[in-house]
């Protein structure tokens, strides 16, 4: 596949108050670096001069975050109210999101919930890492939980893949990629968390991507669906030989849920055993517990710049 430039930004969605991007691989948000380097917000600021606002530091207002080597759908809010409704949205724990992911290895359960708690890895060497409770040097380690269903297996350069459906009932930094490797099955060229036995020089790129994303804010509901880069067309090394699961039959699943309730405070009624076929059901979502000071300072720092005022 080609290279991400400035001139390639893909969008998927555009309101008066919205922008999602299908965002390349291997492109950054933003960044203070001194050198030149291509960012979003530089493909954004080429695109969409008229959008943007010399009021924030970056020109755009992003509602999340992507890995720098993961692509898809990143949403924009085009001004303060847009913004505000998209970050209660997040704070609420009403937007649904689904990944893509080719794993190394043939996972043999159709469904499977990942349960491990995530903390940062203190280790020498790890510092921007994270890593399962348990591990030697995690530290603050916090309830976290993904629902993986399997798509297909084949072999991507020879190699057993997993072609996957990921659905994390959490945020945590890094989530999909540490719980995929915890559990023994990492993404195909994750050069972080993937193996060392020197198989991730061969991927292009890391192979994990941001499918579905949906966000109920009170003006309208932005959904969209990115196209699956990981298809034989589009990339020869990759060779599906067996079909689990029709992705387009989890994707209307996806659709079809309803919105979990802002006023509900227990476990997501959006939860993937309500949506996601497979049999049983995984455990309810952790509880949310009490937001510290110290976790509401930067979100109201967040807020007073991004929004029109922040929640009481």
């Amino acid at each position: 596949m080609e290279p991400g430039s400035v001139e390639n930004l893909s969008i998927v969605y555009r309101s008066r108050d919205f922008l999602v991007v299908n965002k390349h691989w291997d492109v950054r948000i933003d960044s203070k670096a001194w050198r030149e380097t291509l960012t979003l917000q530089k493909q954004l600021r080429h695109r969409f001069p008229e959008l943007a606002d010399p009021d924030t530091c970056y020109g755009f207002r992003f509602c999340h975050q992507l890995d720098f080597s993961t692509s898809g759908a990143l949403c924009v809010a085009l001004n303060k109210a847009a913004a505000g409704s998209a970050y209660r949205c997040f704070k609420e724990r009403r937007v649904t999101k689904a990944y893509l992911a080719l794993l190394r290895g043939h996972i043999q359960e159709s469904r499977v919930t990942i349960s491990h708690a995530i903390g940062r890895n203190s280790t020498e060497g790890r510092a921007h890492t994270m890593c399962i409770e348990g591990t030697q040097g995690c530290e603050n380690p916090k309830p976290s939980l993904t629902e993986l269903v399997v798509l297909e297996h084949g072999l991507y350069a020879g190699d057993p893949v997993s072609k996957v459906l990921l659905k994390p009932l959490t945020g945590r930094t890094h989530q999909l990629r540490v719980h995929c490797s915890a559990l023994g099955h990492p993404v195909v060229g994750d050069l972080t968390y993937g193996e060392p036995s020197g198989q991730e020089d061969r991927p292009f790129r890391m192979m994990l991507h941001a499918f579905y994303l949906r966000i109920p804010t009170d003006a309208e509901c932005v959904e969209v669906c990115t196209p699956d880069p990981f298809l034989p067309s589009l990339d020869a090394c990759w060779s599906p030989h067996t079909l689990l699961q029709p992705l387009d039959q989890l994707v209307q699943a996806l659709r079809a849920t309803p919105d979990p309730d802002p006023e509900d405070r227990g476990p997501r009624p959006g939860s993937p055993s309500a949506i996601l076929p497979g049999p049983g059901r995984p455990p309810p979502p952790p509880t949310k517990p009490p937001e510290t000071e110290a976790q509401r300072g930067p979100c109201l720092q967040w807020l007073s710049e991004w929004t029109l005022e922040p929640d009481s």
